[in-house]
C-alpha cells in the first residue's frame, strides 16, 4: 500500500480570532482562507504551506449548534494559548490504512466544507492514539485546500512528533506515513513544527 504524506498541520485556539491574530503576528503574512464544518460545530482558517501542505488554525465555532458528539482534535477540552495540536496524513487508501492504523484513530465519517468534500477517521472521544501525537487520517475526494491558498512564502521545514513511548509510536506509523520532515523522538507527549517564512525559520507555538 503507498504510505500517506503530511496533509496538514492543525493549530487549536479558544477562539478563531485570537488563533488567526496569533499565526498572523508570528507569521508575518495574513491568513488566506477557511470556514465551518457544520458536522463538528467548529470553525477554521488556512494559511498555505506549498502545492500540498497547509497550516489550519481551528476553533469551536460559538455560532454553530452542538453537534451531538465529541469535536475532533479533542477541541471540546481545549484550554490556555492558541498553540499546535495535531497533525493530518493524507492517504491514498482510508479503508486500509484504518487497517494498519493504532486501536482508537476512530471511524470514518465524510464531511463538507464548502467544494470541499473528504472522508475522515474521527475518533469517538475525539482524542487521537498516543496522547494525541498519532495523526488524524484522512482522504480527499476530490481537490485539497492548499493548491487554492495563495503562496505567501510558507514552507514546512520539519515536524517533531515526541512521546514517551517514541519506539512503539515509529512502529505504528512506519506503515502509515513517510515523509522526510517528519520525525519522532522520546519526550513528553507533544508536537513541534518549524517553517520556513519570509521573514526566517519560525517555530510555531
Amino acid at each position: 500500500m503507498a504510505l500517506g504524506q503530511i496533509d496538514h498541520l492543525v493549530v487549536s485556539s479558544a477562539t478563531l480570532s485570537e488563533g488567526v491574530a496569533c499565526l498572523e503576528d508570528l507569521l508575518g503574512v495574513p491568513m488566506a482562507g477557511g470556514g465551518e464544518h457544520p458536522l463538528m460545530g467548529t470553525h477554521n482558517a488556512l494559511w498555505s504551506l506549498g502545492p500540498s501542505t497547509y497550516l489550519e488554525v481551528i476553533a469551536i465555532n460559538p455560532d454553530a449548534p452542538d453537534p451531538g458528539r465529541a469535536r475532533w482534535f479533542d477541541l471540546d477540552y481545549f484550554t490556555g494559548p492558541a498553540r499546535l495540536t495535531n497533525w493530518v496524513v493524507r492517504v491514498p487508501d482510508l479503508t486500509q490504512a484504518l487497517h494498519r492504523a493504532p486501536d482508537g484513530t476512530g471511524d470514518v465519517l465524510s464531511l463538507e466544507r464548502g467544494s470541499y468534500a473528504w472522508d475522515m477517521a474521527i475518533p469517538s472521544d475525539g482524542r487521537l492514539p498516543f496522547s494525541g501525537c498519532a495523526p488524524g487520517l484522512l482522504h480527499w475526494k476530490g481537490a485539497q485546500p492548499a493548491p487554492d491558498l495563495p503562496d505567501l512564502g510558507l514552507r514546512l521545514a520539519a515536524l517533531e512528533v515526541t512521546h514517551p513511548e517514541a519506539e512503539a509510536l515509529s512502529v505504528a506509523l512506519a506503515p502509515l506515513v513517510a515523509d522526510r520532515r517528519l520525525s519522532v523522538h522520546s519526550g513528553a507527549p507533544g508536537v513541534s513544527a518549524w517553517l520556513d517564512t519570509p521573514h526566517g525559520l519560525v517555530e510555531l507555538p
